[in-house]
């Protein structure tokens, strides 16, 4: 299913991603483009980056936490002036869009 992410990322957009790499969900230990939360990322030419992304359950205690340190991670990139979140829940997460190095340090197998 990740074919439903964005593909064509610019190198600032590249930038933006690689910094999302170092945000991790709390409760699995792994983080969020591994997990296959994000779904898309567009910054602009004045530097505002819209990060589409959803969370495992709708119900996830824990997505004020995760916004701050999204915003954080994207604002620390050079050529990132301000970050929204544009969360969403469709097409629904599921374990599919994980990455392999996601499923084998969650001990999925399949």
């Amino acid at each position: 299913m990740a074919e439903e992410t964005d593909t064509q990322l610019s190198p600032l957009e590249n930038d933006v991603m690689d910094a999302l790499e170092n945000v991790i969900d709390p409760e699995l230990g792994i983080d969020l483009v591994n997990l296959g939360l994000i779904y898309g990322i567009k910054v602009d030419d004045a530097g505002k980056c819209v990060v589409t992304m959803t969370l495992t359950t709708m119900g996830c205690p824990i997505g004020n936490l995760l916004a701050d340190s999204i915003t954080d991670a994207v604002k620390s990139v050079a050529g990132v002036t301000d970050c929204d979140i544009n969360l969403v829940w469709e097409p629904a997460w599921t374990m599919d869009r994980m990455s392999r190095f996601a499923k084998v340090a969650l001990g999925i197998h399949g």
